[in-house]
């Protein structure tokens, strides 16, 4: 398998070169000249966003394999994935609000801080303190995913008044160069957890100094800014979950949303253990997977850029998932175990995975309302989140030890709902502005989908 995955990343990456170059040529972007501000504004920014995400990128391949190393069973290993995905989902709601109030700047240094120790803390052997690991890293990655933006377009509008329509030409530069760098950064901990034979522990390790340098970088050069108005907390809940009771449409996106990104969890958990047994290269693996997500977002430029609809996107995308699911069902059986089958089966999907965000978020603005977009998004991550910590718990169940096949089942059944809702959300009749947005396409839509965060 350590072979077949580095003829894998090589054919790949050609393939995404290729077809990353192809989707630039389709983009129309807005042009900004050669304003000397922006652009050293714009390169400040890049400057501290892309290493911090460098610096979390490096988190993702070997997360599960320390687990293992550490002497944990994979019923353990999935306590300590829940943990995480309930910390996101808890201080997801309160990381914007937070930073609104006590300021972006501080927020971001706190980032740097919190991440920094989630990292050490996997220093430790016991089970309690990884624990606590866990809880800390996924404050700091709801951080991530929302001070560092939210202080962007807020110097970007207010302190340096430059026009609306340049920010998504900011978030999609970023989004291409955080692309570069998940990929580089599964190379990097191949070469010194496997080849310079540091350990699982060792990403982890080298994220601290980046982290370092990012702190530093805010403290000194950054301005701290707030939000202009004061929001209230309960009063945008219960407006966010009337919405989506009330619009049948906004509840369909969220039903897609939850089944789908669900699945995507439990994949995330379980690639690791299911591949592990033919001794690849964890790294090159990981970066296997972001160069298919790279190709899956370019595929979706190049279709939408020729007039493909959104919605038929995202019809391909949930049954080419069922079909790789499906064949992860019948690869993980064990009386037919295949890893390279799996192997393959995962790239598929992961493909989809690339698909599938840009497609989603355009969907999500043409049907969620600017001014309950935050709440409706965090209601939209409790079924999400419940639904994959509750497959994982199957794990300590007796009857799914070892028995990652009959996880791949529910997968099955959550992506055939998915399939269902998707089918129900194209039944119900289209607003004049989401009509208008069909026909015509909106090339505002199309940079914002392309800004993507770790999903790792």
């Amino acid at each position: 398998m350590m072979v077949l995955a580095y003829f894998t990343f090589g054919t790949l990456s050609v393939l995404c070169l290729i077809l990353q170059y192809w989707a630039h040529r389709t983009r129309r972007n807005v042009t900004v000249g050669n304003n000397p501000q922006f652009i050293k504004f714009q390169r400040g920014y890049f400057a501290v966003y892309l290493v911090a995400m460098f610096a979390d990128w490096l988190q993702g391949p070997y997360l599960y394999k320390l687990y293992s190393y550490y002497g944990f069973h994979e019923q353990q290993i999935a306590v300590l994935y829940v943990f995480g995905f309930a910390s996101s989902v808890i201080f997801g709601a309160w990381t914007p609000i937070a930073a609104d109030q006590f300021g972006r700047k501080k927020l971001c240094i706190f980032f740097t801080v919190a991440y920094s120790l989630s990292c050490l803390l996997k220093l430790s052997r016991s089970y309690g303190i990884l624990l606590i690991g866990r809880l800390v890293g996924g404050l700091a990655t709801s951080v991530l995913f929302t001070a560092f933006e939210a202080w962007y377009i807020h110097e970007h509008l207010e302190t340096h008044d430059f026009p609306k329509e340049w920010i998504p030409i900011t978030f999609q530069r970023a989004s291409m160069w955080n692309g570069i760098l998940a990929v580089l950064a599964g190379v990097t901990t191949n070469i010194v957890s496997e080849w310079i034979g540091l350990g699982p522990v060792a990403p982890y390790m080298m994220a601290v100094p980046f982290l370092i340098f990012v702190g530093v970088i805010i403290s000194t050069h950054w301005n701290e800014n707030y939000s202009m108005h004061k929001v209230k907390f309960g009063r945008l809940c219960y407006d966010g979950l009337r919405d989506i009771v009330t619009n049948r449409r906004i509840f369909m996106i969220g039903a897609i949303e939850a089944l789908f990104e669900s699945v995507v969890y439990i994949v995330i958990f379980l690639w690791t253990p299911i591949l592990e047994q033919g001794k690849p290269s964890l790294g090159i693996i990981f970066s296997c997977f972001m160069v298919c997500i790279l190709i899956g977002q370019a595929i979706f430029q190049i279709l939408t850029s020729k007039g493909v609809t959104v919605i038929r996107i995202l019809l391909f995308v949930v049954i080419l998932s069922l079909i790789s699911i499906l064949t992860c069902v019948y690869s993980t059986h064990p009386r037919t175990r295949h890893l390279n089958a799996s192997l393959v089966a995962f790239l598929v999907f992961q493909f989809c995975v690339g698909l599938y965000f840009p497609a989603m978020s355009v969907l999500r603005m043409r049907v969620i309302p600017d001014a309950h977009r935050y709440s409706i998004m965090n209601w939209f991550r409790v079924p999400l989140n419940l639904i994959s910590c509750a497959v994982l718990m199957l794990l300590h169940e007796d009857v799914f030890l070892h028995g990652n096949h009959l996880i791949f089942v529910v997968c099955v059944g959550l992506l055939s709902l998915m399939l269902l809702a998707t089918f129900r959300f194209i039944r119900i009749p289209l607003t004049q502005e989401e009509t208008d947005e069909e026909l015509g396409g909106s090339t505002k839509l199309l940079l914002e989908a392309d800004h993507i965060h770790n999903i790792f």
